[in-house]
């Protein structure tokens, strides 16, 4: 699907809520559906789960030029506060990007990932209903499959999740399938394999890695690095949600760069690309962690005419060009 292709799956979907606006995804999302002419009604609730100044940043380099942007500061977990958002706006479809991130984190506090991720999705849902919404996308995560055979394809059973991050991604697919089942609401639910690129998430191993190389920092490395990630570039990432506003009834898809890599030959082109010699720090390998990812893309490229096109060494260029020219500012930030 091109450009003109993207704009024709958008042209009657005037306005559409994003959530988690100001994270690292849903800048990206929302800053393509502006640029592709739809209003775009964005909320988040800027919490401190990493440091503040980068959403705000995203908020105010990627959205604020906009004139078909509108953003309000608001939790999902407040039904009562979205219930006036939705009352103000006749939505066409929500696409769903707020939650609460992280594997490790969600050990120390299961309960904020349940009440955001599940409550927060059962919150937007019932307003879709109440409210005539029919088009439904929610962001979901590839730490569905661990323990499963690779490449991970949509078909395989995912009952068995080994963090609460997981465990709560999983609760609210099952509850956006029941609103599908009972109220007739399409939903596009997309499993995103390591999401990277420019301003992204800074407890991520690539923002962290190329910040410490610039300092002359060590890097802290879990395990021998041998450990593989389906690396997928963010604006690829936005392509594929937009895709997904596509009539499906209930499906679920793979959002993945189709391509493992190896976390050993991410820190040397970092090194080669920053010149600084990393030295590394060897922690223990997680429990919840996975060895491995690799998102089977098939039905993506079938149903939603998406593949990625940024290769995982032109992404990590751009994000390291992205760092460099922002250096004033990354520096700052607390990972």
């Amino acid at each position: 699907m091109m450009v003109n292709d993207i704009k024709k799956l958008t042209q009657n979907t005037k306005k559409i809520l994003v959530t988690g606006v100001a994270g690292f995804i849903g800048s990206h999302v929302a800053k393509r559906l502006c640029e592709l002419g739809v209003e775009v009604v964005g909320i988040d609730n800027l919490n401190d789960y990493y440091d503040v100044r980068l959403k705000e940043w995203r908020l105010e380099n990627f959205l604020s030029k906009f004139n078909n942007f509108k953003f309000i500061k608001l939790d999902i977990e407040d039904k009562d506060a979205l219930e006036r958002i939705f009352s103000e706006h006749k939505f066409d479809a929500v696409i769903n990007l707020a939650a609460r991130a992280g594997v490790r984190a969600s050990l120390d506090n299961p309960q904020v990932y349940i009440t955001t991720n599940m409550l927060g999705t059962a919150n937007l849902l019932g307003l879709c209903k109440k409210h005539d919404v029919k088009k439904f996308v929610l962001a979901s995560t590839s730490s569905l499959y661990a323990g499963k055979e690779m490449p991970f394809d949509e078909s395989i059973p995912t009952t068995t999740p080994i963090s609460p991050y997981a465990a709560s991604k999983g609760g609210a697919e099952g509850i956006a399938y029941s609103y599908h089942y009972l109220y007739d609401i399409d939903v596009s639910i997309l499993r995103y394999f390591t999401v990277y690129g420019p301003a992204g998430r800074p407890d991520m191993s690539i923002f962290r890695f190329i910040k410490w190389a610039f300092e002359g920092n060590h890097i802290q490395l879990m395990g021998d690095g041998t450990q593989k990630r389906d690396f997928t570039y963010v604006d690829d990432i936005a392509d594929g949600t937009i895709k997904a506003l596509k009539n499906v009834g209930y499906e679920i898809f793979n959002l993945g760069g189709d391509a493992p890599h190896e976390l050993v030959e991410m820190i040397s082109f970092i090194e080669g690309a920053t010149g600084a010699k990393l030295k590394i720090d060897r922690l223990p390998f997680p429990k919840e962690d996975m060895k491995a990812t690799w998102a089977s893309i098939e039905k993506s490229k079938k149903m939603l005419d998406w593949s990625p096109k940024v290769s995982f060494i032109d992404g990590l260029k751009k994000t390291v060009d992205w760092t460099r020219e922002n250096w004033e500012f990354v520096k700052e930030l607390n990972i």
